[in-house]
């Protein structure tokens, strides 16, 4: 009994806890509309004061009726007065509802681009390995699934609970006349309901959290179901049904999870919501006990059961809102979590460093993935000036695409330091440094945009310049092609929306080259398996035009065919994340190691 009891007071004690997002909920949909904000509250106020006017106005039509019907020349002008003045309630409680209505609609539409604003801006902020790591996306799912709805629900339960409270005050006003007990029994019946609703959003939420990998799952499956990037292998290789029955699979398993909670909840809310309908038809035996007694008139008996169903009604409503706004409270918290989730990046604010002709240096360089306990980059060090060219080689998994990303500063290391022109880049001021460098990933992306906005995604400074969109695109070499398609530049590109056009492989990665090619002012030229959906002629094509553009640059490639590594001043070989060799193509073959094994292994396959 006794850790029952503990457990309760412990459960009672995080539900307090847990309202406090409610203060900060109130003032985000205050900034988001005060004018809807204050429309919202004023008709809160008179629709939760109103309806006790409806009942007193109620009483005093039946007693004149009564009064009417026992006198000798009624008087109906009276009586018809008070009519009209019900009906002019009533009608004053009906616009206030219609423009609750209204202001909370109007409310839903702008929290919720407000809300996902927030999260798309605090995405922004954020690092790639938070989007790497699968609890931060659980986060990020649960914060975008609810969020942009909670916030106005709690603010509307919270209204409500307003309303309802003002209703309650009224009523009780009214009905202290008749018995103090009767108030109190009023409260007190709607409790027991009340705990258990509460207890269930409670088990509700955390089965919402626990469930988040299942839920993504869905989401995914989803995508690879219905995009064309995944339909082709899905039609292929017959995997449609498969992956079908995996989604209704887990369908099957969610839902009889909240089968089971639901029919425990309702259930028990059925039980518990009897003490309710005893405690009113108890009240009801008694007003008209009183009423046959001549302790009450026949116009107050009318007021008092319309107080006591209308008091439980709004009794109930103001524990339902309790109990929403609980739950609410425990959704929000997702928002704010995800949204307070801590950037340990370093920025700096230098936009230039002292030593110029030093260029880019490694020194003695590790990186750990977060959650892991191997290194995916140890102990590098390498140097590349002005005008120099290096080749990354190494099989896959090897720490290729890890390198770039910390040289660009999606990732930091968790070891050593890397410099640019004799500055630390954790000195760098994070913008100025990537306008130094033009990229192409492997996986690098293919915008549902025009042409030209696909190219001027590689400088959004000149995002819409259709001039500098031409310049790069001759230097990537994807404008021959481009002009031939039917609106040139404003061609829409993919499938997703109208007239949209897709390109092969191997166009695709001229749109990115030029993407790259957008910075003019960039030094530093980072290749990733730029050329992998391209033939060898276009391959060679491409890359003696970027050594030919590439003057004064510091360019990196990241290649598997050799031939056009063996062309870069400097040639590393990674593997296991350490460099095992380190030279130019002449003094690698000489050494006859791993880069001459896979060299004359792919030369091999030309013969």
């Amino acid at each position: 009994m006794a850790e029952t009891a503990g457990a309760e007071v412990g459960f009672f004690r995080r539900a307090l806890g847990t309202f406090r997002y409610s203060r900060r909920a109130l003032s985000l949909v205050w900034t988001t509309s005060r004018p809807l904000t204050i429309t919202l509250a004023i008709l809160t106020v008179l629709a939760g004061v109103l309806p006790a006017a409806i009942a007193y106005i109620g009483q005093l039509i039946v007693d004149a009726v009564v009064a009417a019907i026992d006198a000798d020349e009624p008087d109906l002008r009276g009586v018809i007065e008070l009519v009209v003045l019900e009906a002019i309630v009533v009608i004053a409680v009906a616009a206030c509802q219609r423009g609750i209505s209204a202001s909370q609609s109007l409310l839903r539409a702008l929290l919720g681009q407000r809300v996902n604003v927030m999260i798309l801006e605090k995405a922004l902020t954020l690092q790639l390995t938070h989007f790497e790591d699968s609890e931060f996306y659980d986060k990020l799912t649960q914060a975008r699934r609810e969020a942009s709805s909670r916030p106005l629900s709690l603010v509307n339960r919270t209204f409500g609970l307003a309303q309802n409270t003002l209703s309650l005050i009224s009523y009780a006003a009214l009905l202290v006349a008749f018995s103090p007990l009767a108030v109190l029994i009023l409260v007190l019946a709607g409790l027991p309901s009340f705990f258990a609703e509460a207890k269930f959003s409670g088990d509700r939420f955390r089965l919402f959290r626990w469930r988040s990998p299942d839920t993504r799952m869905q989401m995914y499956l989803e995508t690879v179901i219905a995009r064309e990037d995944g339909v082709k292998e899905v039609k292929l290789f017959q995997l449609g049904p498969r992956l079908l029955e995996r989604y209704r699979q887990i369908f099957r398993k969610l839902f009889t999870e909240d089968r089971a909670l639901t029919l425990k909840r309702d259930g028990w809310g059925f039980v518990l919501g009897l003490i309710s309908t005893a405690a009113f038809y108890g009240a009801y035996v008694w007003i008209v006990m009183a009423t046959v007694a001549r302790e009450i008139t026949l116009g107050a008996m009318t007021m008092y059961l319309m107080l006591f169903r209308q008091g439980q009604s709004a009794v109930a409503a103001i524990l339902t809102s309790i109990s929403g706004m609980y739950e609410d409270n425990l959704y929000v918290s997702n928002l704010y979590e995800y949204l307070e989730q801590p950037v340990l990046s370093r920025s700096g604010e230098k936009t230039a460093g002292p030593e110029p002709d030093r260029g880019l240096e490694l020194e003695h360089v590790s990186f750990t993935y977060p959650g892991s306990d191997a290194k995916a980059l140890d102990d590098i060090s390498l140097g590349i000036r002005p005008g120099e060219s290096l080749a990354i080689v190494g099989e896959n998994g090897s720490g290729k695409t890890t390198l770039i990303k910390l040289l660009t500063r999606l990732y930091e290391p968790t070891e050593g330091r890397i410099l640019l022109d004799g500055l630390d880049l954790a000195d760098w001021d994070i913008e100025a440094l990537r306008q130094r460098v033009g990229v192409i990933f492997q996986d690098f992306g293919r915008y549902q945009f025009s042409v030209g906005e696909n190219i001027g995604a590689g400088d959004v400074r000149h995002i819409d310049d259709p001039l500098r969109w031409a310049a790069a695109a001759e230097t990537g070499m994807a404008a021959p092609f481009i002009e031939d398609l039917p609106k040139g530049y404003e061609t829409q590109l993919g499938r997703w929306f109208k007239d949209g056009r897709e390109l092969s492989g191997g166009q695709w990665q001229k749109i990115a080259l030029s993407r790259a090619f957008m910075r003019t002012d960039a030094d530093i030229l980072v290749l990733d398996e730029p050329t992998a959906a391209m033939d060898a002629a276009s391959e060679a094509s491409v890359f003696e035009h970027f050594r030919k553009m590439s003057d004064n640059k510091m360019t990196i490639l990241i290649s598997h065919r050799f031939s056009t590594v063996r062309a870069a001043d400097q040639i590393i070989v990674i593997h296991g994340g350490r460099i095992t060799e380190r030279g130019n193509h002449d003094s690698l073959m000489s050494e006859n190691g791993q880069y001459a094994q896979l060299f004359r292994l792919q030369a091999k396959g030309y013969q």
